[in-house]
């Protein structure tokens, strides 16, 4: 057996870059100027999201909140320490926290905050803003999302904060090295869930200057801590759907966004060759053909192993996915090159290949037989199924598409079906309504999400009760255990050897089909300025919305 190498270190840098889009007639285009600050070019960067109106809620810990959706709380408030999403084994950079040392078994991190700190209203910055930020996520549940339960003791030291957690947190170091930190002075004594934060006083690069349901206007702090910002005026517009804020992409009223883009090097890059870019990172995050483990057709196996022998990725990338979702090859589901590292020594080069006879072999084994074309399963019952993912989701929908032809190749009968994307979220997908359907995993610094979210018992639970992960409801008692082992292993041995039963398990029962990869993925245009991260240099996740913002503006300089 390999012994992989698995990071152990705990602090990383990565900044989200932050997005402007134009909306119904108050969106800016790139020759929008503004008066800048010293440095800085006249030149406004829009940053565009696809939310809809915005309710003025601008705390910047509530799901839901104005400041998260469209991403400018990451320009306002920072993180601990910044962590490269695309590079998922390369060590921290330092931030807020100087250094974040954990113990061997992951269950104690001690933080040296960063001195010479201050908050935008001219307060310093001290260790117990970082213990009032963790402690609020302890005392409200519906602010922690990332360690729910697991908070110990939270205790300040002068310029050092020590953290316990009930159990191993080796999979969600980085989980809390980009926790979002915000004044203690201001927010003590503050419902912190209801909250609506409207002055915004963080240590970001920053600062809130107005906001709208539309567009929401950012200056530079001109009391940053870091490297002075180059960008005179943040604006973030906000459009009804995607098409919109492609729309605004392409006609350069906003310089900065994600979504998908069909057809991109025509629909988008092809209008500005020079300065318009879409790039694509790594990572561990990939989307999973959710099988519903407990109801026909796939509380059996031999169908699940069957239907995932026929299923073309190659075609659904390239087709579905215009090749901006890379293909998944490995029979253990892992994306690569980010898995390779930890791909079992019984997998290696084992690939995933379309072979419609050894399907059916599978299925006659099982005692499936056939009436004409139709599939016959073990109970005389002909073989059909719902594929399931919100209308007006293209990738998604195309791949399924694509999905339903493999299954007509073994002769079951699979129909796809687009619903209403808030009954997908709130019903279908939580409380088990559905036999099949896309959905997103975790990324993290390892496989461990990525497998925790398919199969993981300690998310079990029965059809009808809402689901966090697992949404398939598969079972298996050693899967569950091992899956504990790697999270709280204290060496690369034990882990390597609790990923081993995973991936066993994960190849032989099929709990779900891993279809594709799903790296960031980021529009911009260098119009005005510079300095984004590029498939030559992704030092940061591309996208708007997330702590690495405050990096990428630190990076970002006037167009010559």
């Amino acid at each position: 057996m390999r012994i992989r190498k698995l990071s152990t270190v705990v602090a990383t840098a990565a900044t989200l870059a932050l997005l402007a889009t134009a909306c119904s007639g108050s969106g800016g285009s790139s020759d929008d100027s503004t008066g800048g600050a010293d440095g800085a070019s006249d030149k406004i960067l829009t940053i565009g999201m696809p939310n809809g109106p915005q309710q003025p809620n601008q705390n910047p810990l509530a799901t839901g909140s104005a400041s998260l959706s469209l991403g400018y709380a990451f320009a306002v408030y920072e993180s601990l320490m910044q962590v490269n999403e695309l590079k998922p084994t390369d060590p921290p950079t330092p931030w807020l926290a100087e250094s974040v040392e954990w113990n061997a078994d992951s269950t104690q991190a001690v933080i040296t905050a960063r001195e010479g700190v201050k908050w935008s209203d001219g307060t310093d910055f001290t260790a117990d803003d970082i213990a009032f930020s963790i402690q609020l996520r302890k005392d409200n549940k519906e602010l922690n999302t990332d360690f729910p339960d697991q908070y110990g003791d939270i205790t300040v030291d002068g310029n050092t904060v020590t953290v316990n957690f009930e159990s191993g947190q080796y999979v969600n170091r980085d989980k809390l090295l980009k926790l979002l930190i915000v004044p203690k002075h201001l927010w003590e004594g503050q419902d912190a869930v209801t909250w609506t934060d409207d002055e915004m006083i963080g240590t970001g690069p920053f600062k809130l200057k107005s906001f709208t349901p539309q567009a929401v206007t950012l200056e530079p702090n001109t009391d940053y801590w870091g490297e002075t910002p180059k960008v005179a005026t943040l604006r973030y517009d906000t459009f009804n759907d995607n098409a919109g804020l492609t729309t605004a992409l392409t006609t350069g009223e906003a310089q900065w966004g994600w979504t998908f883009i069909p057809d991109f090097e025509n629909t988008f890059i092809a209008k500005d060759p020079e300065h318009f870019h879409q790039v694509a990172g790594g990572g561990f995050g990939v989307d999973v053909l959710y099988l519903n483990n407990e109801t026909k057709p796939f509380n059996d196996v031999a169908f699940r192993k069957a239907l995932n022998m026929v299923v073309d990725r190659s075609d659904i990338s390239a087709t579905a996915g215009y090749g901006v979702w890379p293909q998944i090859k490995s029979v253990t589901g892992l994306p690569q090159p980010s898995g390779d590292a930890f791909i079992s020594d019984e997998f290696l080069d084992q690939e995933l290949t379309v072979d419609v006879d050894g399907a059916k072999e599978v299925l006659t084994d099982a005692g499936y037989t056939w009436d004409g074309d139709a599939l016959v399963d073990p109970d005389g019952e002909k073989v059909t199924f719902k594929l399931q993912n919100p209308t007006g989701w293209t990738d998604y929908l195309d791949a399924l598409g694509i999905i339903s032809e493999g299954a007509a190749a073994l002769g079951a009968e699979a129909t796809v079906e687009g619903v209403v994307q808030d009954t997908w979220f709130n019903d279908i997908i939580p409380f088990g309504n559905f036999q099949a359907s896309l959905h997103w995993t975790d990324g993290g610094s390892t496989p461990w999400n990525m497998y925790s979210n398919i199969m993981d018992g300690a998310s079990y639970v029965p059809l009808g009760e809402s689901a966090t992960w697992n949404f398939g409801r598969y079972k298996n008692d050693a899967v569950t255990a091992a899956l504990a082992d790697f999270k709280a292993g204290t060496d690369d041995n034990a882990r390597s050897a609790a990923l081993d039963i995973v991936q066993k398990a994960f190849v032989d029962d099929v709990p779900g089909l891993v279809i594709w990869s799903r790296p960031a993925v980021a529009q911009y245009s260098t119009v005005n300025y510079t300095g984004f991260p590029t498939d030559e240099d992704p030092y940061a996740n591309p996208q708007p919305t997330g702590p690495q913002a405050a990096l990428i503006l630190s990076k970002l300089v006037p167009t010559e």
